[in-house]
């Protein structure tokens, strides 16, 4: 089974190779040995829209080429870029770019196209990818998890520990769960003095009525945040020293530099105040797995 990067980066050239052909989603998890549900779920994890969407957009752009540098009726067209119908392609189009192909030859409009994707070494991890940051409202929550003491030296490999015993252990004795699939690993109080924080692994709940003893509740207010999004070539317990130190590694990277204009330019991550990371257990299908980390930002005057 490819890695990540693989996966998703041949995804990307197959469809650039097929799009004169009638190249789908099933053809590709077919090609790739992963379901087609699951193609799609990644895609959309990794690129914000869906697969399908995609696939649609490039037919559509590259067939522009086609439709205003040559006398072809617009049926072959359509034919040659896989859509079958004439119709269909012209209602696909005109949701595209706003207008009919027949107009769009005569009207000589410029109409915006959606580039081919590509990746990045940057986004390349020794068993995952990484995505982000892009900027998010995270709506306000409850938690209710079994917070400890983490020395910064131990975070990499103390934090999954907790993580897994918590899962294990003391999740089933919380009983107003809003989503027994999701986990909360949150990091606060951070030290640096000290050369500490708090690392909570929780749940989300509806509220905080009923904590369980020993255990503690918080509540993250909405808050607007920077989201990157990681996906692996492992089982969640595999989140070990390696991958957490690569992980962190790569953000921390992004953090301190300041060549990224999008999300420098305009907002301060308070990565040193608290941070948070998002996993649905359901979402792993025997070979990939999914994870998303928060930090909120402050929107620069």
């Amino acid at each position: 089974m490819l890695r990540p990067f693989d996966l998703l980066e041949n995804v990307l050239n197959d469809i650039e190779r097929g799009i004169r052909t009638d190249i789908g989603s099933e053809e590709l998890a077919k090609k790739y040995d992963i379901s087609e549900r699951h193609l799609r779920r990644l895609f959309r994890f990794a690129f914000k829209q869906p697969l399908c969407g995609y696939l649609r957009s490039r037919k559509l752009a590259v067939s522009l080429e086609d439709l205003l540098t040559s006398e072809k009726n617009v049926l072959d067209i359509a034919v040659d870029y896989g859509f079958g119908y004439e119709q269909s392609y012209i209602r696909a189009f005109k949701r595209e770019f706003g207008t009919t192909p027949g107009d769009l030859r005569k009207s000589g409009q410029i109409v915006k196209v959606r580039p081919p994707l590509h990746l990045f070494d940057e986004h390349k991890l020794p068993d995952g990818v990484l995505f982000g940051p892009d900027i998010v409202m995270v709506p306000k929550f409850h938690i209710i998890g079994k917070p400890g003491l983490v020395p910064f030296a131990e975070s990499v490999s103390l934090a999954p520990k907790m993580a897994k015993d918590f899962w294990h252990n003391e999740r089933s004795l919380i009983k107003n769960v809003k989503n027994p699939n999701v986990y909360i690993g949150f990091t606060s109080n951070i030290d640096p003095e000290a050369g500490s924080s708090e690392y909570m692994p929780s749940i989300m709940v509806e509220n905080l009525n009923g904590v369980p003893p020993g255990l503690s509740g918080k509540t993250f207010d909405s808050t607007l945040c920077a989201r990157f999004r990681y996906i692996g070539q492992h089982h969640y317990y595999e989140i070990n020293r390696t991958v957490a130190a690569a992980m962190y590694e790569a953000m921390r990277k992004f953090i301190n530099d300041e060549n990224e204009p999008e999300v420098h330019a305009k907002y301060t991550l308070q990565v040193d105040r608290l941070f948070f990371e998002k996993i649905d257990i359901s979402l792993y299908d025997g070979t990939y797995c999914q994870m998303e980390w928060f930090s909120p930002v402050v929107e620069k005057m």
